[in-house]
């Protein structure tokens, strides 16, 4: 499935008419940010190319590039933790995505099968930052998923 996303315009109609026009950088990417619809919780970072983009749009269900396997990847595919795709935005100059989801399956939405990637906070150190584990995320502490 390929997608021809309309042209993009000049700075006016970008940042305020209703075309939607991605800017796709020079490997053909957009950054995505999948955020948790009920929560709020930014639940993980990934990049998607245009097939996944329209994907997402046409399926209900978000599709990112993995740029590691150098494939699509639908996630939730093989773990059960689909991301359905509640609303998605774009930025005001259209170079990233937010994706609302409601994840199925154990609600895991990492890899790490935990809810969100984002489960260690930095502790700046002006000699040795370190990050430490959040404790909100050890409920869903479990065997590893490839998505």
């Amino acid at each position: 499935m390929e997608h021809a996303f309309k042209p993009r315009g000049d700075k006016t109609t970008l940042e305020e008419g209703v075309d939607f026009t991605p800017k796709f950088d020079a490997k053909g990417l957009i950054p995505a940010i999948a955020q948790d619809a009920d929560s709020g919780e930014i639940v993980m970072a990934a990049f998607m190319n245009a097939e996944s983009l329209a994907r997402s749009i046409s399926t209900g269900e978000a599709w990112y590039w993995s740029r590691s396997r150098g494939e699509l990847w639908h996630k939730g595919a093989s773990s059960g933790s689909i991301q359905t795709i509640v609303e998605m935005r774009t930025d005001c100059d259209q170079d990233t995505i937010l994706i609302k989801v409601r994840t199925g399956g154990n609600g895991t939405n990492c890899h790490r099968n935990v809810f969100s990637c984002f489960y260690r906070r930095v502790l700046p150190d002006a000699s040795d930052p370190t990050a430490s584990r959040l404790e909100s995320d050890s409920e869903h502490e479990g065997a590893e998923s490839e998505d």
